[in-house]
């Protein structure tokens, strides 16, 4: 819980609860292990859980996966085989064409920090790029100066990201 990582997402999930009002429900996922861990990808298994037990009572058109890091490379594989109606990836880490998962039928927005040393934000740029030809509606927004850690122009992640839910659930 304490892991940087984990407190970012706390944050920004605070920040959706403020702007977007007690209507809509927010949940982060807490993973029980760190990493994506090979071939047992126990991140995707226990957000595959969360996101199972929320479509029971929601509809998945109206449904936005938030995702930092490698978040947003789970995010992309749940969208894979569901029909949720949105991703946001916050300078994702895709090493493997993992946009090429998000479905035509699946909105995309990808942030990324231009100074970001941990991911790269030419890949998720040309994978956003790439989902758009494919008929993704998709949108690759450059964080000018920014790093991985979502600090540097906070209020920006924050804007982007509840603009994107906004327009999704209504």
């Amino acid at each position: 819980m304490w892991q940087p990582a984990n407190l970012r997402m706390v944050w920004l999930a605070a920040a959706l609860r403020a702007r977007l009002g007690s209507g809509v429900r927010v949940s982060c996922v807490q993973y029980r292990l760190r990493g994506w861990n090979g071939p047992q990808r126990d991140a995707l298994r226990d957000a595959r859980g969360a996101l199972d037990r929320m479509l029971s009572d929601v509809d998945p058109r109206r449904l936005v996966l938030v995702g930092h890091s490698m978040g947003g490379r789970v995010a992309a594989h749940l969208s894979a085989g569901s029909d949720v109606g949105g991703v946001v990836a916050l300078a994702p880490w895709w090493p493997r064409n993992d946009s090429e998962l998000v479905p035509a039928s699946c909105r995309l927005l990808v942030l990324h920090g231009t100074a970001d040393t941990r991911t790269d934000p030419r890949a998720s740029q040309e994978q956003t790029r790439r989902a758009a030809n494919r008929g993704v509606d998709a949108e690759w927004v450059g964080v000018p100066d920014a790093g991985h850690n979502l600090l540097s122009h906070w209020r920006l992640w924050h804007r982007r990201t509840a603009q994107f839910v906004e327009e999704q659930i209504s």
